[in-house]
């Protein structure tokens, strides 16, 4: 009797640690699942670092930020070689150097939005990003009638809501894959 006693609390606690296991693991399941499904719908908005192609090609830009020393320069030299580029343009530029801007347009080059005044965009809000984009926006577009898409973010500083900002105000947000600040030659 005293053996069936201890036999059957032995399986009670036996069943009750089980139970308590199996809830364990199921509740584990769930916030598993949950967590998986939360990543897997919280995508982060990236902006674009390269295209796919079939063909063999490089994009090559530059940022119009600060002086135009060497705009006629690089200019010839990319028409010597017959090379179209993205020339990402800030208002501070496009002001100071209006005719620059045409010939840019002129000799067949791109031109993007790169901010009116060169902050670090992921630092400002909703309604800064709108204002930094539309500045240099409205500028270009005034200057020359062109209607830019692309845009790159000075310093390369974005987050979720500069690229959906960005998108918002009808830009494709660029980013590089190579910095030829920092580009190992050797490497090539």
């Amino acid at each position: 009797m005293i053996r069936t006693r201890l036999n059957r609390k032995l399986l009670i606690r036996f069943i009750g640690i089980l139970l308590i296991i199996l809830a364990i693991m199921m509740l584990s399941n769930m916030l598993i699942e949950k967590t998986i499904t939360t990543m897997s719908t919280s995508k982060k908005s990236l902006p674009i670092y390269c295209v796919d192609t079939e063909e063999s090609k490089v994009a090559i830009s530059f940022d119009a930020a600060w002086g135009n020393d060497d705009t006629d320069d690089l200019l010839k030299i990319l028409d010597e070689y017959n090379i179209k580029a993205t020339f990402f343009l800030v208002s501070m530029w496009v002001e100071k150097y209006p005719d620059d801007v045409k010939k840019i347009l002129a000799a067949g080059h791109d031109v993007g939005n790169h901010s009116s005044t060169h902050p670090h965009m992921s630092q400002l809000s909703k309604e800064g990003i709108k204002e930094e984009l539309m500045g240099a926006h409205e500028k270009v577009k005034s200057l020359t009638g062109y209607e830019m898409e692309l845009f790159r973010p000075p310093f390369g500083d974005y987050n979720d809501t500069l690229v959906e900002t960005a998108r918002e105000c009808n830009y494709y947000t660029i980013q590089w894959d190579v910095d030829s600040r920092v580009m190992n030659l050797q490497s090539l």
